[in-house]
């Protein structure tokens, strides 16, 4: 989960010259009416976005939300140093992303106390080892040890360089004893994501490294094997954070994000329109997004409140 996407952070100087010609998208600026004041001219909003996957899922469709409630909306794509650095020094308004209290510790560290954060959304990502739902005897890492046989000894693993990796190979599987009986199949994400649907495909057991949250707990039926001795590590959550000033600026903004929260199923799903083959909108993720939110009219009346009427997507 954390390094597999978060594994290299490009350096702040060699990003941040970089930093608003990165843009991928934005509004119709001109033509829209401002979100507060009806007939100015909309009201800009510069979103970051590190390509993950959750991410870029719940970007798109605030990006989509946003326009609709007539702001310009610019989504800035980069790496995870540069964007805090944008974040605190105002050049990016808003970033949905952070993972606390590990993965953006650091970073957190150096800017945090300059930054707002806004809410939390998700409270459940963590890393996993995971099997079908129909491997009824195998419920906890433990469990493994006694099925070595039928699953050839292997943990279908992602890429070598990732935290997953490291933290199931050096931390989970010797800390239960599987490191005698067991190999870690190092090889990439969508290998891991192959082996799975083929194994799921023909109803046979396989075991693999997963984190959420993550798509391919829409696409299967899956079981997140208990840690009782937590070596996998602690779960974190997700936050929305503005640069200083935001809830001043964007009080609207700030109301409507104080109610944003995704359970596992709802962000699943999410993900799975906007960046899986599957969903049918992995090359254009903002209309899959726009599709989710047509589904989802529950989701637009508990986050926007009255601000969701009149809203069609």
């Amino acid at each position: 989960m954390y390094s597999r996407k978060r594994m290299t952070a490009l350096s702040a100087a060699g990003m941040s010259a970089a930093l608003l010609l990165t843009a991928c998208g934005g509004g119709s600026g001109e033509d829209l009416t401002g979100p507060e004041d009806g007939g100015e001219e909309a009201k800009e909003i510069n979103i970051g976005l590190i390509a993950w996957e959750e991410a870029i899922a719940t970007t798109n469709m605030w990006k989509v939300i946003l326009e609709e409630k007539g702001y310009d909306v610019t989504v800035t794509d980069l790496d995870v140093a540069p964007l805090f650095q944008g974040l605190d020094n105002g050049d990016v308004d808003l970033y949905l992303d952070v993972w606390l209290p590990t993965t953006h510790a650091d970073y957190w560290a150096d800017y945090g106390e300059d930054l707002e954060q806004l809410n939390t959304w998700y409270d459940n990502a963590k890393l996993t080892m995971t099997v079908p739902s129909y491997m009824e005897d195998v419920n906890s890492i433990p469990d493994l040890a006694d099925h070595a046989e039928e699953l050839d000894g292997r943990v279908v693993g992602i890429d070598p360089g990732a935290g997953l990796t490291r933290v199931t190979k050096e931390e989970a599987m010797p800390g239960y004893g599987l490191d005698e009986d067991f190999e870690l199949v190092e090889s990439s994400t969508a290998a891991m994501l192959a082996e799975l649907d083929s194994a799921i495909a023909d109803e046979e057991p396989v075991v693999v490294t997963l984190w959420r949250p993550h798509p391919a707990y829409a696409q299967y039926d899956l079981k997140d094997l208990e840690d009782p001795d937590g070596l996998m590590g602690e779960s974190e959550t997700l936050h929305s954070v503005g640069r200083a000033g935001f809830s001043e600026e964007y009080p609207e903004i700030t109301g409507w994000l104080e109610n944003f929260e995704l359970g596992d199923e709802e962000l699943a799903d999410l993900e799975v329109m906007t960046v899986t083959e599957e969903g049918g909108y992995k090359d254009d993720p903002e209309e899959g997004a726009r599709a989710w939110l047509a589904e989802n009219s529950e989701f637009l009346e508990r986050t926007l409140g009255e601000d969701a009427e009149g809203l069609e997507f």
